[in-house]
């Protein structure tokens, strides 16, 4: 339903703007043997407009060529060439949607962020129901006292926290509280936006779909998120286990939330520039090769965040405190203990933190080697760049979640470790965005090779 009536209002709002680009069409017919030569003239709005995040991105990278970058495609060329523009309106209308994009990835960042807080205090359990549009906290030491006997009733009070105190309880339960607020917040924060841009016109079909479906995805985030709750409050299979989320619950929560906070970043780069970096058929090339590098080592950086869920899931992380070995081995005698056999790379401790170990180390490797094969192609300063960054990222990264494992998982590191993993996938999203291909009418346009600076 909210999805039929955004492509409606869509429809209606860009009707005049599909009538204007079929009759400018019309007009421009008679002149395209001169369309060519004066193609640079007529294309800086749609330059400018292109480039507005992309130099933000690079901000403070000594990239001279970044001046030199153009799209050289005109209104005209659009309709003709095939460049899709998401936003109508202009750069004005660009740069707007395009920041509110970004504002709300950003959100769902620190959404991730708070999460891992949530789940490393041990604070997610502590409110025993879920309401879809919320409610006040407690605001009286009887209500104060209310929440805390529905506490007393679960289990990880009863194995866990047993004798805590009112204080210490309030401290878990403004962590939970925060975090499901936050994310309520983020939809008021993104569905306001979307339907003053929809009322403006602003919003394409294209758009407008792609929004409708992260947004769907948003509201789901919290069915999950109680989903995965719920599975907390249910009784230990066994009388000497914790209580704790399901991993593959958890697992799920994680990546949705990873899924729409990629499309988010993605769809708003697309917006702020549409057109790729690029200033030679040279350097395209040079870009197509190093997206078929990027593609699965992007993959296999997913996976690896993935199994981090795996390992928070099953406190694996308090598990082999040492590195590089396993205690004493490498491999854990227990890995394969569980039955059926495809268990133990979801439930058991050893077989999870091993994996997680492997397909860290992998996504080093893999990076590393990215850079090392891009290193003699003709590509972009800027590409360049970003593979370098990304590769500083995953050290960092890899070097953070082995401080987490020896320091026994403390809040600070664990939490860095998490936001480490958003930080190193939001570069390799990047890179993937800035080597797609370039429109027909931009490749048109370019000389063989760059000009020397």
């Amino acid at each position: 339903m909210f999805q039929s009536r955004v492509i409606s209002t869509i429809l209606k709002r860009n009707k005049a703007c599909v009538n204007t680009i079929a009759s400018s069409l019309k007009e421009t017919t008679s002149f395209r043997a001169s369309l060519s030569s004066s193609s640079s003239s007529s294309s800086s709005t749609l330059a400018r407009s292109s480039l507005y995040g992309f130099r933000s991105l690079f901000k403070g990278y000594n990239v001279p060529s970044l001046r030199g970058l153009s799209t050289a495609a005109t209104v005209g060329m659009e309709a003709k060439e095939g460049l899709k523009l998401l936003v109508t309106g202009g750069p004005r209308a660009q740069k707007m949607v395009g920041t509110w994009l970004f504002v709300s990835a950003a959100w769902v960042f620190s959404m991730v962020v708070l999460g891992g807080i949530t789940r490393l205090t041990r604070s997610g359990l502590s409110m025993t129901d879920w309401k879809f549009t919320g409610g006040l906290p407690p605001l009286s030491d009887e209500e104060w006292l209310q929440e805390f006997e529905k506490y007393k009733q679960s289990p990880e009070y009863k194995r866990v926290n047993k004798g805590m105190s009112v204080e210490d309880f309030k401290f878990i339960y403004w962590m939970e509280y925060a975090h499901r607020m936050w994310g309520r917040g983020l939809g008021i924060i993104f569905a306001l936006p979307f339907s003053y841009f929809l009322r403006k016109g602003y919003i394409t079909l294209r758009l407008g779909l792609r929004l409708s479906t992260l947004f769907a995805l948003g509201a789901g985030q919290g069915l999950i998120g109680w989903w995965m709750v719920k599975s907390g409050l249910e009784e230990p299979p066994s009388e000497y286990s914790e209580p704790r989320v399901s991993p593959y619950r958890l697992a799920a929560h994680l990546t949705s939330a990873f899924v729409i906070y990629s499309g988010l970043v993605w769809t708003a780069l697309s917006v702020v520039m549409p057109e790729p970096p690029a200033e030679s058929v040279a350097w395209v090339h040079g870009a197509a090769k190093v997206k078929k590098l990027a593609l699965p080592v992007s993959i296999i950086v997913g996976i690896t965040a993935v199994s981090g869920a795996f390992v928070a899931g099953n406190d694996a992380g308090h598990a082999y405190n040492t590195f590089p070995k396993m205690g004493d081995t490498w491999i854990p005698d227990d890995v394969f203990d569980m039955k059926p056999l495809i268990r133990n790379f979801f439930e058991n401790t050893s077989t999870v933190q091993l994996d997680h170990r492997i397909l860290a180390t992998t996504s080093l490797l893999a990076i590393g080697a990215l850079w090392l094969s891009t290193r003699k192609l003709d590509i972009h300063p800027a590409v360049r760049s970003m593979i370098g960054t990304t590769v500083g990222m995953a050290a960092l990264q890899v070097t953070l979640g082995i401080s987490t494992l020896l320091s026994y998982v403390p809040v600070s590191l664990g939490t860095a470790h998490q936001a480490g993993a958003l930080t190193l996938l939001t570069f390799m999203i990047l890179l993937n965005h800035t080597v797609r291909r370039p429109s027909a009418s931009l490749l048109k346009s370019l000389p063989q090779v760059a000009k020397p600076f």
